[in-house]
């Protein structure tokens, strides 16, 4: 109808002076962060979706909301200009924010509480960082609405909304994994690679992806260049190498791709696999259900093929839950596989900004609001103080920032300078690195390299947090040894590295340059069980070898900073074990034990392991702490050498007059008989003395220990979500009343040892 159609001209944004045009409202407003956002949105509406200004009210209070001065829609758009008249009900209703307003369950909510009051079918949760759509179903009880990819255009036929609406559905983790796979059997089919070649190929195709799409919303772009159409359209003979090459600068500083790497794939593998996923944004899809569908792809594709497994979601968020860090501490992973533990850090982390600048906002408004200020006055106060909050946000949304104002903001800090993870394989290193940008960044410290080695920010004594999942079964071998490559790297990086982070840079690599042509092991003081790493000692390295397992307890307990904590899931072997009491004795000496959580046998199935495993929770002494264990230790240790004295000066006098009756005698068969049992009386007494003093070590430096058995994790055995006790969740087993981390929390208020055994309890 011509009643419905859009201006010929586009719509534009108008300003002046501090205030913004309304063009529903036919009037100026003050210019807020919150205005600004929807008069834009309102053009995108006009423009792009083709709705006249007719077929839209603003500001509008909402059937069941009108004793609420405060509840009104931002935009109600009707069918046509001629329902709107007849005072029909409105087919869509848009909710907008400010950009420093994050866009969650609660924006969605209100949404759908707004198209429930006005009977809409549709509802837009919207501000510049993100836009969901979502479509409501009248004849169900709340909550009645799910995620769609899109709201009706003006120009649809009624027919055309019906079957939006019966089609269209959320792009779900699921959905997002089997089209990956269909993209990697693509590759795999018309090229022939195996598994893993065709791995890296759709990794560098997604990266593509992921490039194009920030670019498009940073620069605020509308053409899309990952099309089929666009790459027809290009001359070259390889356009898609063009826009490789292009996303391989953008991320030349990762070290991401080789200068020379290129995409081996032919044209028509290409555009079917572009086609497959042109029509999805991946910068709109959830982190939650692209990072499902990116841990689902994985585990499927690379399960048996490189004897790599992935810690299932659910254990992830409930170790990093357990170690609760904060935004000032210095995290990491030094066996980061897929980056699961970085990304869930750097998800919480980021989550807690937003609310924290949120509230801050929040709170200025309300403060500003109270004054008698001139209401251009206020406006204008709040779109300073919304841009000195955004840039601290998100200092990336505009181009022009400067990088002393990046090194301000608390996303960037985040991103740079407070997530580091390394891997010894590169295929994984690459896929952490991919995993948390298309998890919104945080992969700057993420590295290729042995995680038992101190490369650029990863070494010893500097960080809060770490969370990790080493790899279990492998051994370092003694013929593993520390070459130059492991620790050498290009001047600009090495000044780079050396101005971040000092002397204590400098010393870090010292370290591993003067074990250069040593076994790694040499590094490390497990692997001689408690014996001094003398001559002898590194002599004996030579000919050792050890799990990697072990060795990783030892990396970690380094890397911490005096009081940092540190969650692990280990082979349950580790500690019940006899032959490896030394493992959890060199623990002890070292950091506090806070809890144990045992996981069910099916654990990691799914994922390609059948190991029994717990998760190991630790935090590393003070110096002061050091100090006590240290001199209880050295006062328990004296006080049962004193005990057995007399027993050792004893035995000592009765061999050492029976060897001289021996010299006399001129009986070498007695005299060797005797220094046989002085050794293994020296022998027995030295391992008696060693385990009394260590029960009375543990006596006199007592704490209590968080115990916990847990039956129900999250995930089955065939990698399907299951019920979970772990953290709370809508999935609690029956019977269970507070969850494992619930129960730790109670226990870190009131400390007192205690045992727990899954939901009977």
């Amino acid at each position: 109808m011509k009643s419905n159609q859009p201006p010929t001209e586009p719509l534009t944004v108008r300003r002046q002076k501090g205030q913004i045009y309304s063009h529903v409202r036919k009037k100026w407003l003050n210019e807020t962060p919150e205005e600004a956002v929807r008069q834009e949105y309102l053009c995108l509406l006009v423009n792009e979706y083709g709705f006249s200004l007719g077929q839209i009210d603003e500001e509008v209070s909402l059937p069941g909301d009108r004793g609420n001065k405060n509840a009104r829609a931002d935009f109600v758009i009707w069918r046509t200009v001629e329902e709107r008249k007849a005072g029909r009900t409105a087919l869509i209703v848009v909710e907008c924010k400010a950009d420093n307003v994050a866009i969650d369950q609660k924006t969605y909510q209100q949404g759908a509480n707004y198209a429930n009051n006005e009977r809409a079918r549709f509802f837009v949760a919207h501000n510049r960082r993100s836009t969901k759509f979502f479509k409501v179903d009248l004849e169900k009880r709340a909550p009645n609405y799910s995620e769609v990819k899109d709201i009706p255009h003006a120009s649809d036929s009624d027919k055309q909304i019906e079957a939006l609406l019966a089609q269209l559905k959320p792009f779900e983790g699921k959905e997002f994994a089997d089209l990956l796979h269909q993209c990697h059997n693509v590759i795999r089919n018309n090229e022939h690679l195996d598994p893993a070649a065709a791995f890296d190929e759709i990794a560098k195709i997604l990266f593509i992806k992921v490039w194009v799409e920030r670019r498009l919303k940073e620069r605020r772009e509308r053409k899309n260049l990952f099309t089929v159409d666009f790459l027809r359209s290009q001359i070259g003979k390889n356009p898609i190498q063009s826009l490789f090459d292009e996303t391989k600068e953008a991320y030349q500083a990762d070290k991401i791709f080789e200068k020379d790497e290129r995409i081996n794939l032919s044209a028509a593998t290409v555009e079917a696999i572009v086609q497959k996923l042109e029509s999805y944004n991946l910068s709109e899809t959830s982190e939650d259900v692209k990072g499902i569908a990116f841990e689902r792809f994985l585990g499927s594709t690379f399960r048996g093929n490189m004897g790599q497994f992935f810690t299932p979601r659910p254990v992830v968020d409930f170790i990093v839950q357990m170690l609760d860090p904060q935004e000032d501490e210095i995290i990491c992973d030094p066996a980061s596989g897929s980056g699961g533990f970085l990304i869930r850090c750097f998800q919480i982390l980021r989550e807690r900004i937003a609310a924290d600048v949120d509230a801050q906002y929040r709170a200025f408004c309300a403060e500003t609001d109270k004054s008698r200020l001139p209401e251009a006055e206020k406006a204008k106060r709040k779109r300073a103080k919304y841009d000195e909050l955004q840039t601290e946000l998100d200092p990336f949304s505009d181009p022009d920032v400067s990088s002393r104002k990046k090194l301000q903001s608390r996303i960037w800090t985040l991103s740079n300078l407070r997530i580091y993870g390394t891997d010894a394989n590169d295929r994984m290193a690459r896929t952490s690195k991919m995993n948390m940008i298309m998890h919104g960044d945080g992969h700057g410290g993420v590295h290729h390299h042995n995680g038992l080695l101190n490369v650029n920010g990863i070494f010893e004594g500097r960080f809060q947090v770490i969370a990790t999942n080493p790899p279990f079964g492998a051994v370092v071998q003694a013929g593993n040894k520390i070459l130059r490559g492991d620790h050498v790297v290009d001047g600009a990086a090495r000044a780079r590295y050396r101005g971040e982070y000092g002397q204590l840079y400098d010393d870090a690599i010292a370290r591993v340059e003067a074990a250069e042509g040593k076994p790694i092991l040499s590094l490390f003081k497990l692997p001689l069980k408690g014996q001094d790493a003398d001559g002898a000692g590194e002599a004996r390295l030579g000919k050792i070898s050890m799990k990697t397992e072990l060795v990783f307890i030892e990396r970690c307990l380094d890397l911490l900073a005096p009081g940092g904590r540190l969650g692990i899931v280990l082979p349950e072997g580790i500690f019940n074990n006899p032959s490896l009491q030394y493992v959890r004795e060199f623990t002890e000496d070292r950091a506090f034990l806070r809890a144990v959580v045992s996981l069910p046998q099916e654990t990691f199935v799914s994922s390609g392991a059948s190991v029994k495993c717990s998760v190991l929770f630790l935090q590393k002494f003070t110096e002061k702490d050091q100090e006590d264990f240290d001199r209880t230790r050295s006062d328990a240790t004296g006080e049962i050498t004193r005990q057995h004295q007399p027993e050792v000066d004893e035995t000592h006098a009765r061999l050492d007059e029976a060897a001289v009756a021996a010299k006399a005698a001129k009986d070498k068969d007695r005299l060797a008989e005797l220094r046989k049992e002085r050794k293994d009386f020296d022998r027995r007494m030295a391992a008696t003395i060693a385990a009394e003093s260590r029960a009375l070590l543990k006596q006199r430096f007592d704490y209590p220990v968080f115990l916990y058995e847990a039956e129900k994790v999250g995930i089955s055995a065939t990698g399907e979500p299951d019920q979970n006790e772990l953290f709370p969740n809508d999935r609690l087993p029956a019977g269970v009343e507070k969850s494992c981390l619930e129960l730790y929390r109670e226990f870190q208020q009131d400390p007192a040892p205690f045992f727990v055994h899954g939901p009977a309890a």
